[in-house]
């Protein structure tokens, strides 16, 4: 093996292990901001899939393009509604009124 092989798988494992201990030390009133963080991140690996895919010079490479931008776009489109699921958790909501009350309102 390479060298530079070899510090690349080095540096992957421990952006791996780095990678959890940071998450899972997060606090929960973090997660929205941080997948916002993180749709933006992704967003930039679809363009980088688009420019891949647009220079592959083998039908290989054209479907493995493909399959990357086909999961950066799932992987953002899901950022995005999980992002609005931990949104709505924030929003205030109604409470029951009695009924004269709503009928004071509605009238």
């Amino acid at each position: 093996m390479s060298p530079e092989l070899v510090l690349g798988i080095y540096v992957f494992i421990m952006a791996i292990f780095v990678g959890f201990e940071v998450i899972s030390r997060v606090p929960s009133v973090l997660h929205t901001p941080l997948m916002s963080g993180t749709n933006a991140i992704h967003g930039i690996v679809v363009l980088g899939a688009f420019l891949v895919a647009g220079s592959a010079d083998t039908p290989l490479l054209h479907a493995l393009g493909f399959i990357a931008v086909v999961f950066g776009a799932a992987n953002v489109f899901g950022g995005f509604v999980v992002t609005d699921r931990m949104l709505e958790m924030f929003k205030k909501r109604e409470t029951a009124l009695p009924k004269a009350e709503a009928e004071k309102k509605n009238a």
